[in-house]
């Protein structure tokens, strides 16, 4: 550039100069106290200080006017100047005193002499242009300080400024690169989190489908494994069933056989009997020999099926029939020529023999009418049909107890231990009948069912079935049925609504096995003989011990039982009777009729109000039977029962009252309240605990 080139030049004309070529010491500060030691010592004169006065000062004085008398601003400049001067220009030849120039060493002396007197003489104005000089060289010292420092401080600014806006670009650099780098990172976390949303939701989307296909997997092997195990309890099934089917059936051959022998037996008395007793050994054999063909064909084969056993059991009732009819005709027969050679031994006897009274005084009696005589229409005997069937039961109940017999007085510990098994499964779940609820009910009845159909049942934690012995069934028909009886003698005697639950578990029983029906009523015939209804007679001869027993009463150590206590039992059972003719299991075949129905309550209504009444029995017995089953007679002969009822307040209230002493009118009085409620009300209620359709909900 032009002024780039102009500063050159002016540079290289101030070295020309004379200034330029003056030299300075730039480490005068480096002598440290020389310097002040200079300052505060005498002041000297400079060794070229005569030289000056002797050159320079000669010339100045010429030139410059003779009235000056004070220096004027050109010598000031010379001496500024001269100040300047270069030590190279004092020592050359020119200048130095050595020079040839020089005078010879004898006006050396001389001149040594003069320039030390001019030196004298002139010091303070040496000391002035040296101090001048000085000033000069501190002016310019200082100058340059200061330009230097402005320089510097103005280098400094402009380092600042560059370095703030370096630092800011920086900044605003990073700033960007932050940015850029932040949004980047957002990029690349949305990127992630999609591919992660992705993937989870396709991972998602494979756990569902796998769930899916392992919840369709775990069905289809549940599926198999239930039919597995279904097909392995089927075959069980089929296998226990089949083991309980043949050996019922050897069971059943077995007393078919010695039932066949009884029949055979039965030739000592085939003078008294009427029918044809060959065609019945005839029978007898036949149906033998059935069982037994197919005893043999299930031998050959695997197990006998269910038609089998229903042939092999018909065949055995069949028998069973057979021989009740043989053994009924033989106890006619026997009867009957007991009759005859009695007759004939009164006929002998009547004018030897003398009569003597029955000694019946302890016991209740026949009542008299009111005017002390018995009444014609009434009488104490049970009619004969109804005796009949009296003991036709107790004839079955009997012959039930000989069949298991050999269990019963069985010396082998495995035999009692069966025993025992079989009792507790069939009793157990009889006490636990009582006013629960509906399923329990319905538990209980599957279980007792179960065990009379011949499938095993849990007892005591064992498994029970009555296939394990043959006398099995029978055993546990008839410790069922006796255990029915004895709830109503104590369960049903202290808590009245208890012959509700019981009575509809053993109907629905009796339904399904009327076996257990029969001895049912065996036993209640037997406890309470006021059920058939039954007076029994005092006979000559027979213990008074044994009469009590006969009538009910309990005998224990040769004591009689309370007569509360005897009257609390039998109200138990004549309740437990009441509720069982109107009661049918609701899970049963409701289109067959009852076992042992309303008709046989009515009939036993009907004979006991035929018979003579019974002091304080015949009044407590009437009012639990009509309290139980009143309702039900009510709905089923309507006005046949209530002329029933006229009858019993009108004609046959009197006859209890007569024989009813003052210590015993509450049964009397309680039945008489009841009778003048229902017939005031028109209206026999509903039995406390009477079993409605929300219990078997429940």
């Amino acid at each position: 550039m032009p002024s780039e080139g102009r500063s050159w030049e002016t540079l290289r004309a101030l070295r020309r100069s004379d200034k330029g070529r003056l030299t300075y010491s730039r480490d005068w500060q480096l002598r440290g106290e020389d310097v002040l030691e200079e300052c505060m010592s005498t002041p000297k004169l400079s060794a070229y200080s005569g030289w000056v006065v002797d050159h320079v000062l000669p010339h100045t004085q010429e030139n410059s006017p003779p009235s000056e008398t004070a220096a004027s601003p050109e010598a000031t400049a010379a001496r500024d100047q001269l100040s300047f001067v270069p030590k190279s220009h004092s020592q050359s030849p020119e200048f130095s005193p050595a020079s040839p120039t020089q005078p010879p060493n004898g006006a050396k002396g001389k001149h040594k002499s003069q320039f030390t007197e001019s030196l004298l003489l002139r010091s303070s104005r040496g000391i002035e242009v040296e101090g001048c000089i000085r000033m000069c060289e501190l002016a310019h010292r200082m100058k340059r300080t200061e330009g230097l420092r402005q320089w510097q401080e103005k280098q400094e600014r402009k380092v600042r400024a560059l370095s703030e806006m370096a630092s800011e670009q920086l900044k605003r650099f990073d700033e960007q690169k932050e940015l850029k780098q932040h949004k980047e990172f957002k990029d690349l976390q949305e990127v992630m989190e999609k591919s992660t949303r992705e993937a989870l939701g396709h991972q998602e989307k494979l756990k569902a489908e796998h769930r899916h296909r392992a919840k369709i997997l775990n069905l289809k092997l549940r599926e198999a494994e239930q039919q597995r195990l279904k097909q392995v309890e089927l075959e069980r099934l089929r296998k226990e069933e089949g083991q309980v089917r043949l050996r019922r059936l050897y069971a059943l051959q077995e007393e078919l056989l010695h039932l066949n022998q009884q029949l055979d037996s039965s030739d000592t008395q085939k003078d008294l009997l009427k029918t044809d007793l060959a065609a019945c050994r005839t029978r007898g054999n036949q149906l033998c020999g059935l069982v037994s063909e197919m005893t043999r064909a299930t031998s050959q084969s695997d197990f006998p099926s269910v038609e089998d056993q229903a042939v092999a059991e018909q065949a055995l009732q069949e028998m069973q029939d057979l021989l009740r009819n043989l053994q009924q005709e033989m106890t006619r027969a026997c009867e009957e020529k007991r009759r005859r050679d009695e007759e004939a031994a009164r006929v002998r006897q009547q004018e030897a023999q003398v009569q003597k009274p029955e000694a019946q005084k302890a016991f209740p009696a026949p009542s008299a009418g009111p005017a002390g005589k018995q009444n014609e229409d009434l009488t104490v005997k049970v009619q004969d049909s109804t005796m009949q069937w009296y003991q036709q039961l107790q004839d079955a109940a009997s012959q039930c107890t000989l069949a298991f017999e050999g269990l019963t007085n069985s010396k082998d510990s495995q035999t009692k231990k069966i025993k025992m098994d079989l009792q507790k499964a069939a009793t157990i779940p009889v006490s636990q009948i009582s006013t629960i609820a509906g399923s329990k009910l319905k538990e209980i009845f599957d279980k007792i069912h179960s065990l009379l159909s011949g499938r095993p049942v849990q007892s005591a934690g064992r498994s029970v079935s009555v296939s394990l012995t043959p006398q099995g069934l029978d055993f546990v028909q008839y410790k069922l049925a006796e255990k029915f009886v004895k709830q109503g003698e104590e369960e049903v005697a202290s808590h009245h609504e208890a012959a509700f639950p019981i009575a509809v578990v053993a109907s629905g029983v009796w339904e399904l096995h009327p076996k257990v029906g029969d001895l049912i009523l065996a036993h209640l015939h037997q406890k309470c003989p006021y059920s058939v209804p039954f007076y029994p007679p005092f006979k000559e001869g027979m213990a008074l011990e044994d009469y009590q027993r006969m009538l009910g009463y309990q005998v224990k150590d040769s004591k009689v039982e309370q007569q509360d206590n005897f009257l609390k039992r039998m109200s138990g059972m004549i309740r437990l009777y009441a509720a069982i003719i109107q009661l049918r299991w609701p899970y049963g075949h409701q289109q067959e009729i009852h076992p042992h129905g309303l008709n046989h309550g009515w009939r036993w209504l009907a004979q006991i109000l035929n018979m003579e009444p019974l002091s304080d029995v015949t009044a407590t017995l009437l009012f639990d039977f009509l309290e139980v089953c009143g309702n039900a007679l009510m709905k089923q002969y309507q006005v046949q029962f209530w002329k029933m009822l006229l009858l019993i307040k009108e004609d046959y209230f009197p006859r209890i009252e007569a024989i009813t002493s003052s210590g015993q009118m509450g049964s009397f009085i309680r039945l008489q309240q009841f009778l003048e409620k229902c017939l005031q009300r028109k209206e026999v209620p509903l039995p406390k605990g009477f079993l409605t359709s929300s219990f078997w909900r429940s």
